[in-house]
Parts: structure tokens; C-alpha cells; sequence
């Protein structure tokens, strides 16, 4: 029997013929998206849901899913998507990461050019049949400073156009190498330099935990008097009070937005204020990037329902049936680790080194290096998948390197990541026992074995006695239990490290007294 496929927003009729050319049946309902009742009604007969951004694939939606496998999303923002309950359905979820980027890029040049030249407010003055000239003073973008926050596939587009406009363009990006930053042409610079001097500052970066309200009022405060700001990245990087504030106050000159912390925007803060230019989120609005994407996702889909292959999957790695009994916990296990050097990283990366040893070096590692790729790079960049991130990394000028040998140590597999910075490297090494569960086995040349939790504590400490009985008091007092502890060190007295696995999260309060130890160097909270 042919999957059936449900399309339950617009898209291209392109789109719907290539599900029917390669053997799916389709219905075409894009109205469906938006009525939650009937999609939870029907959504059970079907192996494949194609969405844009008006379906809400919630947990109701997924519970009703019974025989749904996959979820394509035609663009890249997949917060409509439910991804944690879907996959622990066992329903992967696809989206179409570079299907946009020149359309968005061309949006952010556009409103830069429409807010430093009063463009909208110009338009509907003259046609209100005034003649304001002195009113509408502009200023040339020509031999100003553009500050890019994030250099990635869109973020280097908008680069490229700047300096075809005679901007001079620097970029902070913690992913973004010297050697990458070259070649763009453009100077990479920490963030608080990138405030200092930009005229105009664009946003082209991930909403995360780091990055919300990357502009706020302090960063504001930072900035040149009359800059101009242009978010059409995502809502929450700006902190939309400090903006409005700013600009009533001048010290910032515009700005231009197309998404909003809340939307669809009715109502916000910044509406009403003259020197503002806001748009409806139009950033991937184009003909040819709705295409695009609208095409890209029907044939990933397609690839999978009738061939089971997987692209640009969010929560599912690239591995065949045949590998998948053998491989599935070494992924799991290159994942970890990377996940492990992601977070403890606090500088831009330059490389990424896959040592892998024994058994699994005879194996299919071009999925372990995707895996561990994604998970030192999702701490920063969360919509990075085993498909996308070795792109995003390259694109980024991080350079990926894996190298193989037979078994020289005592463990039958062994896999080392190395992650170098512009500061230091810094190394992780992780086995597979036989009970099938990965574990650490070194960080930093220091041995140790542990498994990884939800919630760990990672201290790298002096060896010196009264470290542990002052973190057990800490942790303590906050309530905090400890699951598993571990300690390892190289020589008395010299670097020691401390891996505990906790219940629960720490407050900023407690991680900032155990930081404040004598002993500790290093202090991290880490999430698995």
C-alpha cells in the first residue's frame, strides 16, 4: 500500500506532484493546519504530514498521530513542532535549512536600506499628498560599519551584499574561524567590540538560551549614539522594551523588525514609534524560496516514506536499516562526547578531531562524525542536525577531521574528540561496553569512567585536600542530590577533575558559590 501524505498548509502544486511521481498518495488540505480539531481528527490515517509554519504539530496532534512517521517542515523554524514528543513517538521530523537563506539575507539588506533612508514613512507622507524633504533625512550606508551578529549560511550572504555596497563589515560569531572570517572578507571581532563600532548591526543568529536578548539595554548603552538595528532573525535576540526605549531616547537612530518575541504581533511595544520599520515576519517570503523549500521538503519526505532514506532529519541520525543494530550506540555515544566539549567550550572553535580506535573504526563513521559534529555545535546552534551540521561547520571554517587505527589500549572501542579553539584544545574520550550503554573514560588526558545524566556538575579543581567536603556542603545547602560522583586526576596535587551527576538543576546562586572555591578553575552545568 502507498504512505499517504496530508499537506495541511499552502504549498506549491510542484510539491504535491512529486509525492504522487514517486509512488505516495496525497491529500492536499491547506486549510486543515489551521483547525485542531480536524487535524487531530484525521491526522491518524496518514505515514507523512508536510507543514509550514500555520500547522501546530502539538502533543494532542501527535497522540492522534497513530500511524504518523514523519513530519516535514517546509523552511527552517520548527517551533510548531512538538520535536521531544515526536520522537519519543518515533516520528522523525525533517525541516529544509538552506532552502531560504538568499531570500532572508536579501530582506535584512532591504530594511537596512528601508530604515536608513525613511523609506515607508516617506511612501505613505507623499501619498498622503504632503512634500516633507527636510523631514526625511537619510544616511548613507556607504563606508559604514555593518555588525553582523552570526556569520552562518544567511549571515554570510548579507556579508557578501554589504561589500558590494562599500560597507565595511565585521562579524561575531563563535563558530566563525579566522581563516572562514578571511575569506568572507570580512574582520572577526568579539561582541562588545562589535558594539562599539558598528553603524548598523543585523542579526542573523539561533534564538538559545545564550543568545536571547543578545541586544538589551546594556548592550544598547554599549553601542555608538544613532546606531541602527535590524532584526530579521528571530524574536527574543532583541529585548524589545530597551529597543523602544532607545529609540524614543535616539540613541538608537531606527530600526527595522520582522519578527517579534510574540507572534503574530497585534500588539507590542515598539509599534507607534516613528523611527521604526516593521514587517510580518516576510523574511522567507518569496516565490522562489516558498518553492524551494516546498520542494526540497516533498522530496526528502518522499526519500524516506518510500526508500527510508533520511535528510535533514532533526531527531533521527542518517543510518541505515542493516547499520542501525551495531552503530545506533556509538552515535549515541559520538553525540554525547560532542555534546560534552560543546558545552564546557567557551571560544570560537578552528577544529574538530574523531579518533577512532578498535571496532568502530571498521564501521560506518561518517554518521559518528556527524553525530558528534551536531552535538558540539547545538549547544549554540539548536535546529543543527547529523545532515546540516557539517555543513554548518564548514561553512563556519571549522575544520573536520577523523583518523582510524586497530586497538592499541585496553578497550575493545574507543573513540576520542578533540576539539581545538583559538585558546586550546580540548579532549573528550568515551567506549561502548557490552551492556550497551556509553561512558566517558577520559576528559582532558585525566581517566575517569562515567555515565552521563540528565543534569552533571563538571569542577576542574586543584588536587588540594577540603575541594569535596566544601561542594558537598554547597550542594547541600541548596538541596541538590547527588546521583553519581566521580573523580580523576593526573598527579597529586596538580589538575583534578570532579563529574557528578545531580538531581535536578543548579540556581546561578550555587553555581557561582562553588565557582568561588579556592580550588575550582572551572565550573559548568551540563545537560544531556
Amino acid at each position: 500500500m502507498a504512505p499517504k501524505v496530508l499537506i495541511s498548509d499552502k504549498l506549491s502544486p510542484a510539491a504535491v506532484q512529486i509525492f504522487k511521481d514517486r509512488g505516495c498518495d496525497v491529500d492536499f488540505l491547506p486549510d486543515v493546519g489551521k483547525d485542531k480539531e480536524k487535524l487531530a481528527e484525521i491526522i491518524g490515517n496518514y505515514d507523512g504530514l508536510a507543514i509550514r509554519s500555520a500547522t501546530k504539530v502539538t502533543e494532542k496532534i501527535i497522540a492522534a498521530a497513530t500511524n504518523l512517521k514523519v513530519v516535514g517542515r517546509a523552511g527552517i523554524g520548527v517551533d510548531n513542532v512538538d520535536i521531544p514528543t515526536a520522537t519519543a513517538r518515533g516520528i522523525i521530523v525533517m525541516n529544509t535549512p538552506f532552502g531560504n537563506a538568499i531570500t532572508t539575507a536579501e530582506h535584512a539588506i532591504a530594511m537596512m536600506f528601508a530604515v536608513a533612508r525613511q523609506i515607508p514613512a516617506a511612501d505613505t507622507s507623499t501619498q498622503a499628498g504632503k512634500w516633507e524633504k527636510s523631514r526625511f533625512m537619510g544616511k548613507e550606508i556607504t563606508s559604514k560599519t555593518l555588525g553582523l551578529i552570526g556569520c552562518g549560511n544567511i549571515g554570510s550572504i548579507v556579508a557578501e551584499r554589504a561589500l558590494g555596497l562599500k560597507m565595511k563589515v565585521v562579524a561575531f560569531d563563535p563558530f566563525l574561524s579566522e581563516e572562514r572570517a578571511q575569506d568572507l572578507g570580512v574582520e572577526k571581532v568579539e561582541l562588545d567590540e562589535l558594539f562599539r563600532r558598528a553603524d548598523f548591526i543585523t542579526l542573523h543568529t539561533p534564538l538559545t538560551d545564550k543568545t536571547r536578548n543578545i541586544i538589551d539595554a546594556d548592550a544598547i548603552a554599549s553601542m555608538k549614539d544613532g546606531v541602527y538595528i535590524v532584526n530579521c532573525a528571530r524574536g527574543g535576540l532583541v529585548n524589545e522594551a530597551a529597543l523602544a526605549e532607545a529609540l524614543k531616547s535616539g540613541k538608537v537612530a531606527g530600526a527595522a523588525v520582522d519578527v517579534y518575541e510574540v507572534e503574530p504581533a497585534k500588539e507590542n511595544a515598539l509599534f507607534g514609534i516613528p523611527n521604526l520599520v516593521c514587517t510580518p515576519h516576510l523574511g522567507a517570503s518569496t516565490t522562489e524560496a516558498q518553492e524551494n523549500v516546498a520542494l526540497q521538503v516533498a522530496e526528502q519526505m518522499a526519500d524516506y516514506l518510500i526508500n527510508g532514506a533520511v535528510s535533514n532529519a532533526l531527531n533521527m541520525p542518517s543510518i541505515t536499516a542493516e547499520e542501525a543494530p551495531k552503530l545506533t550506540p556509538f552515535v549515541k555515544l559520538a553525540e554525547l562526547l560532542g555534546s560534552f566539549a560543546g558545552q564546557a567550550t567557551e571560544t570560537g572553535l578552528k577544529e574538530i578531531r574523531l579518533e577512532y580506535e578498535g571496532e568502530v573504526a571498521e564501521m560506518n563513521v561518517k554518521a559518528l562524525t556527524a553525530s558528534a559534529v551536531t552535538g558540539v555545535l547545538r549547544p549554540q546552534l539548536q535546529t543543527v542536525n547529523m545532515v546540516s551540521a557539517p555543513s554548518v561547520a564548514k561553512e563556519r571554517g571549522i575544520v573536520i577531521e577523523d583518523v582510524r587505527r586497530e586497538q592499541q589500549g585496553v578497550y575493545e572501542n574507543y573513540i576520542r574528540l578533540t576539539v581545538k579553539t583559538e585558546r586550546q584544545e580540548r579532549s573528550v574520550a568515551g567506549t561502548v561496553f557490552a551492556d550497551g550503554k556509553p561512558r566517558l573514560i577520559q576528559i582532558k588526558g585525566i581517566n575517569m569512567e562515567a555515565e552521563l545524566g540528565e543534569n552533571m556538575l563538571y569542577v576542574t579543581n586543584e588536587d588540594k585536600p577540603g575541594f569535596i567536603g566544601q561542594l558537598g556542603s554547597i550542594l547541600g545547602d541548596a538541596g541538590v542530590n547527588i546521583a553519581t560522583f566521580n573523580l580523576g586526576r593526573k598527579v597529586a596535587g596538580h589538575e583534578a577533575i570532579c563529574l557528578a551527576e545531580i538531581d535536578g538543576e543548579l540556581p546561578e546562586e550555587t553555581l557561582n558559590r562553588i565557582e568561588a572555591i579556592d580550588q575550582v578553575k572551572q565550573v559548568k552545568q551540563l545537560r544531556f
